[in-house]
Parts: structure tokens; sequence; C-alpha cells
């Protein structure tokens, strides 16, 4: 850390630090964004039972459910994919970031059906909530060690 001399050289280094915190906030959020991401769509296509927080464990799926996907060949003795069929549903998932927040979501309407549930029998099978659950510690890390880089100097 630098040691300044005067309150003068204080104010200048926090005003070259606040002219520069949203640029470095900026690439702190887009890498927050993608770990959320990639660790929804790994989600998909294996049961979730632990570090769910506050998401009830995925029941597993239903013996129709199970025939039907080894029928068109989504799954396999042992492995039931949940959530997993073609794959369009996981690729939609995607991120938006600016210096202030980041979203992870898509715009598969299915996969609202999964994260939530239905009145209609699907049960909750979340990805999204639960990537963000299992991050955000490491979000909270990342954006606290570009605060304290920037007011520092060092980036």
């Amino acid at each position: 850390m630098k040691n300044l001399q005067s309150f003068g050289a204080l104010a200048r280094a926090l005003e070259r630090s606040s002219q520069k915190l949203a640029a470095d906030l900026a690439v702190t959020m887009e890498k927050c964004a993608v770990v959320v991401e990639l660790a929804a769509k790994a989600e998909i296509g294996h049961y979730q039972t632990e570090n769910m927080g506050p998401f009830s464990v995925w029941a597993p799926l239903a013996p129709s459910t199970v025939a039907e996907k080894r029928a068109k060949g989504y799954a396999s003795e042992g492995n039931d994919n949940p959530l997993l069929r073609t794959g369009e549903m996981r690729d939609s998932i995607e991120h938006e970031s600016n210096f202030r927040q980041f979203g992870v979501g898509s715009k598969d309407e299915i996969l609202v059906y999964q994260e939530l549930g239905t009145d209609r029998g699907i049960p909750p099978r979340p990805v999204l909530a639960p990537a963000l659950y299992r991050n955000v510690k490491t979000i909270l890390a990342e954006v606290g060690k570009t605060i304290e880089k920037n007011i520092a100097g060092e980036i």
C-alpha cells in the first residue's frame, strides 16, 4: 500500500480511485457473471443434492419421464440426465453485466418452469438460484478485492 504524505495526496488518490472504480468493477462483475453462468450450465444433467442452501434437493425423475428419455436417446441406464435433452435449454443460459450488477438467466420459458416448478406436477429443479448461492462468497470476495486494490492504487 502506498504511503501518502498529506491530506491533499489522499484526496488526489481517492479522486483517481473514484474515476477508475466503475471500470474496475465492470471487469469484476463480468468475471463473476461468467462464473455463475458456467455453474448453472454445469448443473443441468445432474441431480442436485448437496450445498443447495434454501433450495430443495431434486426429486428423482418420474419413471415415465426416464423411459421416454431413454427411448429418445436422452438418457441411459444409471444416468437420467435431469433437465438435459438436446442441450438447447442449457445453452440458452446467458449473462449480462455492468459495473453495478450482473444477471444470469434465459429466455427459454421451459427453464422458468424447471426453476420454479409448476402447478401441473413439475417439481422445482432450480439451477440459476443455486449457482448464485454456491458462488456468493466468491463474488463478494472478488468485489471486495477489486475495491481494495482500486483504493490502494494497485489496479
